[in-house]
């Protein structure tokens, strides 16, 4: 190799060790936990390369049902962390948590099983970043807060709406400044139209997908191909519908916004109005109110037609008596009522500059980008002060909670008054009798006192 070789390859080294070793802030430098994530799938990987973009945690265990979706993980893991070292694979949750050598699980699996893996994770002596809904039923819910608070662990919920950069400044700039004065009534929606149409046969599930182990404590169904990747949001047997996936993340953002509680009561109704030919059931048109005390929160979801506001599809209008904001993922706009007060416009922040993978990330939210390192942060940062993170698991409880009682309500057809201190609806046994659902066996459904 001659001179000129030599510092040719020289400089491409530095250059390859400046991209694979990011400078991290100083409050994560020294944050060089052991991580496991259980569930590889679309947003499970995204969650997992924003930690490793903000600091240097050790990539240690991966786990899922889909022995493809697993291994391909596992090589993408060790493209993208410091060490280049491959983490050990898991087909069963429970084997990856028996280790008891992880310092933080992440938690991307359906909805039906955020329960039973958070609180195994608690219990194995890990902080846990979970994704919302906390739960498919209101029982697990409040089973999981139980156990984050008996073993004393940190339990952050995907609820990252509350680290959005531009939802802070609203929040921080507007809302706390006084310059919506009163407000009396929000309006929250989602018009994408998410909702899985296809019909497709029933059949065998591919050999690579553990069906039964994917399935656990919900009822088994014939296997379908719409379950697995990503669409079984389609069916109720997995989640909470479009309610369950996109109203917690307004309602969430709302409650935060202006300090809310739990609603006192809770009402809805909707169906599937339009599409009544495909093999999705959840309801493809749904409203559902939200009462706190003098104010009034309105949600809508329509998955067909047009969107009243096509700039703000998925958001939340607060209505103020002197102003009104309209906040979404992308953007936010101030109307003032006063003559002579200024709007405000905010687009989202995108940091491409900073993080140039997220422009080639295969079905990475480029915008929902900065707010799940945002979301990291908080968690790491309350790892290490061992307090409450912005989306404690109380408050992805709440949000849950009223989005579940919201079903239950629209199934019922009358509207539910809720008992947050209690846990239960007031003077209605039967709606008290759905916060559970039966869980198949051989799986236990948690309880409160036993966890």
């Amino acid at each position: 190799m001659n001179r000129r070789q030599f510092l040719r390859t020289g400089a491409a080294a530095l250059a390859a060790s400046a991209i694979s070793r990011p400078t991290y802030a100083a409050d994560f430098a020294d944050q060089r936990k052991r991580v496991g994530l259980i569930g590889c799938g679309w947003y499970g990987k995204c969650d997992l390369f924003r930690l490793i973009q903000v600091a240097p945690v050790e990539v240690v265990s991966l786990c899922d049902v889909d022995k493809t979706m697993l291994a391909d993980a596992a090589d993408m893991v060790a493209t993208r962390q410091l060490s280049k070292k491959k983490p050990r694979t898991f087909g069963d949750y429970r084997e990856m948590l028996r280790e008891k050598d992880l310092d933080v699980v992440l938690v991307a699996t359906p909805d039906h099983w955020h329960a039973l893996t958070m609180i195994d994770a608690v219990k194995s002596g890990a902080d846990v970043y979970c994704q919302k809904p906390t739960s498919v039923d209101v029982v697990e819910s409040q089973a999981m807060l139980a156990a984050a608070r008996k073993y004393n662990r940190v339990v952050q919920i995907g609820t990252q709406r509350r680290s959005t950069p531009h939802l802070i400044e609203a929040r921080n700039d507007i809302i706390k400044a006084g310059k919506l004065g009163k407000v009396g009534l929000v309006e929250i929606c989602c018009y994408y139209h998410m909702r899985a149409k296809e019909n497709p046969p029933d059949s065998a599930p591919p050999e690579n997908f553990d069906y039964e182990m994917w399935t656990g404590p919900a009822p088994m169904r014939p296997y379908n191909p719409l379950v697995h990747p990503r669409k079984w949001r389609a069916f109720m047997e997995y989640g909470n519908g479009i309610v369950g996936d996109m109203c917690v993340h307004m309602l969430d953002m709302t409650r935060w916004m202006l300090d809310l509680a739990a609603p006192a009561r809770v009402s809805s109704s909707g169906g599937i109005l339009m599409d009544k030919a495909g093999k999705a059931n959840i309801t493809d048109t749904q409203t559902a109110t939200f009462e706190f005390d003098d104010l009034r929160v309105v949600w809508t979801h329509r998955s067909w037609g047009d969107a009243p506001d096509p700039k703000y599809p998925w958001a939340a209008t607060l209505y103020g008596d002197k102003g009104t904001l309209k906040a979404s993922v992308m953007g936010y706009d101030f109307v003032p009522g006063a003559k002579g007060a200024q709007p405000m416009h905010r687009d989202v922040t995108y940091e491409l500059d900073q993080f140039p993978e997220d422009q080639t990330e295969k079905d990475l939210e480029k915008h929902c980008a900065p707010a799940i390192r945002g979301h990291m942060k908080d968690f790491l940062t309350a790892i290490a002060q061992r307090s409450k993170p912005v989306a404690d698991i109380e408050q992805g409880v709440t949000s849950t909670t009223a989005c579940i009682l919201a079903n239950l309500s629209m199934k019922l057809g009358r509207t539910l008054a809720w008992d947050a201190v209690k846990g239960e609806v007031i003077g209605d046994d039967e709606a008290d009798k759905l916060l559970r659902r039966p869980y198949r066996a051989p799986w236990v459904h948690p309880e409160v006192a036993n966890v």
